[in-house]
């Protein structure tokens, strides 16, 4: 019922950039905070990005200045543009809705690699 679908991730060389997409179904993301998260090769899953009902962003510090967290309520989606990529933000990234984290997506894979 309740499903969040991640898309835009690939392949991308050093300083590259991309832009992730949370699109939801069966639920308002407007009504909850949604983070993005990430699990790298042998790492736990980490959260990177949050933002608020109210439009209000968060970021961890590895990503900060570099990404970018925005929503889009007429299409029920939220963003995750992604600047001056490193090696080390390669992972595969999710989404999810609430403090309480639900409606995981499958996640895309983003690979950064010269």
């Amino acid at each position: 019922q309740v499903q969040l679908v991640e898309s835009g991730g690939g392949v991308v060389q050093p300083g590259g950039s991309l832009r992730l997409s949370c699109a939801a179904s069966g639920v308002r993301l407007d009504y909850y905070a949604t983070g993005w998260f990430r699990q790298a090769p042998g790492k736990e899953r980490e959260q990177i990005s949050c933002i608020s009902s109210s439009d209000n962003p968060y970021y961890t510090d590895s990503v900060k200045g570099r990404f970018t967290i925005s929503r889009d309520n007429a299409e029920n989606t939220v963003y995750l543009q992604m600047n001056s990529l490193k090696s080390e933000d390669t992972a595969v990234y999710y989404c999810a809705a609430g403090l309480v984290p639900f409606g995981w997506g499958p996640g895309t894979q983003v690979t950064v690699s010269s």
